[in-house]
């Protein structure tokens, strides 16, 4: 069974880059980015981590920890990171998880036969601090992610999480967000101080709350 939305993502433990890990203790209370990537030594995942590692603050600011999975060795990382700090200008500092098994793989969909018998797909899951499977993107192996758009869907969901509010196409952060149909109309303005538009009736606009 692949995994959906809201669905509570597997723990697993694993040999990683950094040392072995208990997933959910690697996570605490904050948020997670599980990412696979199809090989090591490979042009496009090269540039992925290398972005990663890049936008550690961006993560960090958003109380967001990250782990790169493919099904390459421990031993296979180490040789690559030194590639992806010397090409991408880097320092990869975040786990990188060797699922030489395949059990972290096969518990999160991420080998898809008709793409490739063995290597991963690009697999991406955002876990809540509640460990539930807030959102989750695969791309083709030939197509890097958009982590602009990463950071851009956890800002959405962590405003939904915290205030109430859905974001709509496009949103950018500091823009307005629109107020979740749960919440009444007359129940607005003592939740949103900032204001708010009714444009219909189901279609309420008000500013970012956290700006």
């Amino acid at each position: 069974m692949s995994l959906r939305l809201g669905d509570k993502a597997p723990n697993f433990q694993a040999k990683t880059s950094a040392g072995d890990i208990d997933f959910y203790e690697y996570l605490g209370d904050s948020w997670g980015v599980l990412f696979s990537h199809p090989g090591d030594y490979t042009p496009v995942c090269t540039t992925e981590l290398g972005k990663t590692a890049a936008l550690k603050d961006e993560f960090a600011k958003r109380n967001v920890k990250v782990l790169a999975l493919s099904v390459d060795s421990v031993e296979s990382h180490h040789g690559w990171i030194g590639d992806i700090n010397e090409t991408q200008g880097v320092e990869v500092n975040f786990p990188i998880i060797a699922d030489e098994d395949r059990k972290i793989s096969e518990a999160y969909d991420m080998i898809h036969p008709n793409a490739s018998v063995n290597a991963t797909v690009r697999s991406l899951f955002i876990i809540g601090p509640d460990k539930a499977v807030k959102l989750i993107i695969t791309y083709p192996a030939s197509t890097g992610r958009n982590f602009q758009e990463i950071l851009r869907v956890i800002d959405s969901l962590q405003l939904t999480a915290n205030y109430g509010v859905a974001t709509p196409a496009d949103w950018k952060d500091g823009e307005d967000v629109v107020v979740v149909p749960a919440i009444k109309t007359e129940d607005i303005p003592a939740k949103f101080p900032k204001g708010y538009k009714a444009i219909k009736p189901y279609l309420r606009i008000t500013p970012q709350p956290n700006k």
